[in-house]
């Protein structure tokens, strides 16, 4: 199937193909002329179509080559779109009523539908469909409002018998049409539209994204920090711990089901993380570290979810993540991802293709590190000055940048377009968000748990058997070599593995150089996800897709601290 976008020039009629076409765009010259025109791919219910952004043309009498072309494409397409200018519709309505007159089916969009608003320019679009006798849909391409209701009303273009003897008689059902359904009205904007039209603004937006998620952040620390240093720390610390040591007593350290379920006495007590056994470390990590976490992060998403904010964020990001082979959507889980890793993988479910899925859930294990390794960084790298954290992040982004392009291009699979709803602000009822908040948790803790105990029991049985001090061995060349690292931080990378956190600690006591520090720190982000993580990308992706993740991550890392390794110890 074939749909052509038409309209007039100036009518947003290329933001409008931006947003239904996804990432693979084909721009070409017409044949036998130089006119360019662009096409990509749409999603049409389980088919896949064709759309074709046509060159601007005021008429199908043409007065140019550009014109000329237009009318020869339209006996090409199956489903006319035609784009009409809100603020003029008038002028636009001349075409309309010519697309008509060929009997396609042809379905309209009142496009820049905000700025008519803000002008006081009323449109009854109901009237107006009854008078076309074709569905109409308002629509602002800039911040995608209405394009998920434009896609859906797509297969129910009509094509009315319509007919008109000159060009005068068609111009004067033009102005009846407009005199029906128009009205002018003075009006001053709410502070609830100001604010929304900053939000959709290129410049304005960034800027206002930008304050939002650095408060987003600190009240994410907070809530999260509180609940670990007031709620989870004393329960494990006075409560819980008091009874595994009592269990330990019974099972006799050293034995089988002691390395199991309690794992490792550290000095003698339980060290949460450290011990490793599945009622030491491995409840700990799900209840004590992740979950204050993913608490804080969901009640914050979704205010921002039901505020109105997440949405004009997704199209703000679109454009960006687009040549990455993603669309807006994925900085929804990438935003997790600082949070922590885990639900960020889970996250990547929102994105409706394999092809996206893999690639946003291998660049968020790669360069998108968690909260707990975040603080690890700033600790421990920031003590030797901030350029030297300024440098892992840079490095970090980078990669993710640079990696995503190179997946994008590499990685087969269909890349399908952003289709939001775009609602006005609006106060959340507070109910609303509890229930949210207690589905999203419990949806959490019933799928990642099992998971996670599953993992830390098979490290359990890998240390036992040595399996990581063969690596440590077997890698030492590479670490030293190409890294220029001692071969001391090899353990710690190993740990890596296990607690990225606990692993960035480790390099503590080596005497690491800021620039060591710098190259370790940034491999341990890229090199592997925690243990959990990875639990949750097989289940996710599959083993086959988790396997060549990983095959990327390690080839990233090691790529990454080369490179670093050459330009900052020369």
């Amino acid at each position: 199937m074939k749909i052509l976008l038409m309209g007039n020039p100036n009518v947003g009629k290329s933001v409008l193909f931006s947003r239904l076409t996804g990432t693979h765009i084909i721009a070409s010259n017409y044949p036998g002329t130089t006119v360019e025109f662009t096409e990509g791919q749409l999603r049409l219910g389980k088919e896949q179509a064709q759309i074709i952004d046509v060159p601007g043309t005021y008429s199908l009498d043409p007065t140019s080559k550009a014109e000329e072309v237009a009318l020869d494409m339209l006996k090409q397409g199956d489903i006319i779109v035609n784009v009409v200018d809100a603020t003029n519709l008038e002028r636009n309505l001349n075409l309309t009523l010519q697309l008509l007159e060929k009997g396609l089916p042809v379905l309209v969009a009142l496009n820049m539908w905000d700025d008519a608003r803000h002008r006081g320019i009323n449109i009854d679009v109901t009237s107006l469909e009854r008078l076309l006798g074709v569905p109409i849909v308002p629509t602002v391409g800039v911040t995608g409002e209405g394009i998920k209701e434009l896609v859906e009303r797509m297969p129910r273009a009509a094509a009315p018998p319509i007919a008109f003897v000159s060009d005068a008689e068609r111009w004067a059902r033009v102005g009846d049409i407009v005199n029906q359904v128009q009205s002018l009205s003075h009006r001053h904007h709410t502070w609830r539209e100001r604010l929304e039209d900053i939000s959709s603004h290129p410049a304005g937006g960034a800027v206002l994204a930008i304050l939002v998620l650095l408060a987003s952040f600190w009240v994410i620390r907070l809530i999260g920090e509180g609940v670990i240093n007031y709620i989870t720390d004393p329960f494990f610390e006075r409560l819980w711990a008091p009874l595994l040591m009592k269990l330990s007593a019974m099972l006799e350290p050293g034995g089988i089901w002691h390395s199991m379920l309690i794992g490792k006495l550290i000095n003698g007590q339980i060290d949460y993380m450290q011990s490793f056994g599945l009622l030491s470390t491995g409840l700990y990590i799900e209840f004590g570290v992740v979950i204050p976490y993913i608490l804080s992060f969901y009640l914050v998403l979704g205010i921002l979810e039901d505020v109105g904010y997440l949405p004009r964020l997704a199209v703000l990001a679109d454009t960006m993540l687009h040549r990455l082979g993603l669309h807006g959507y994925a900085i929804i889980p990438t935003i997790l991802g600082l949070g922590c890793n885990v639900p960020a993988v889970m996250a990547t479910r929102i994105l409706e293709s394999r092809k996206q899925r893999f690639i946003a859930a291998t660049l968020i294990s790669i360069a998108v590190p968690c909260a707990a390794l975040q603080a690890m960084i700033i600790g421990l790298v920031g003590q030797q000055g901030w350029q030297y954290v300024a440098m892992v992040y840079g490095t970090l982004f980078l990669s993710w940048v640079v990696i995503g392009l190179i997946l994008n291009r590499t990685v087969k699979g269909f890349s399908p377009e952003l289709l939001v709803e775009i609602p006005p602000y609006r106060f959340p009822p507070w109910r609303v968000v509890g229930e949210k908040l207690w589905l999203r948790i419990y949806g959490f803790i019933k799928e990642a748990l099992p998971i996670v105990l599953g993992a830390v029991l098979a490290v359990n049985i890998l240390y036992t058997i040595g399996v990581f001090d063969f690596i440590a061995n077997v890698t030492a060349p590479v670490v030293t070599g190409l890294l220029g690292l001692p071969k001391e931080t090899v353990v710690a990378l190993a740990i890596g593995f296990v607690r990225k956190d606990v692993a960035v600690g480790m390099l503590a006591p080596l005497g690491l150089t800021p620039q060591q520090l710098v190259i370790s720190s940034t491999v341990l982000a890229m090199l592997f996800p925690c243990v959990a993580t990875f639990a949750i990308l097989s289940r996710e992706l599959g083993w086959k897709d988790m396997l060549k993740a990983t095959g990327i991550m390690t080839a990233s890392a090691l790529v990454a601290g080369g490179l670093q390794n050459l330009i900052l110890q020369r």
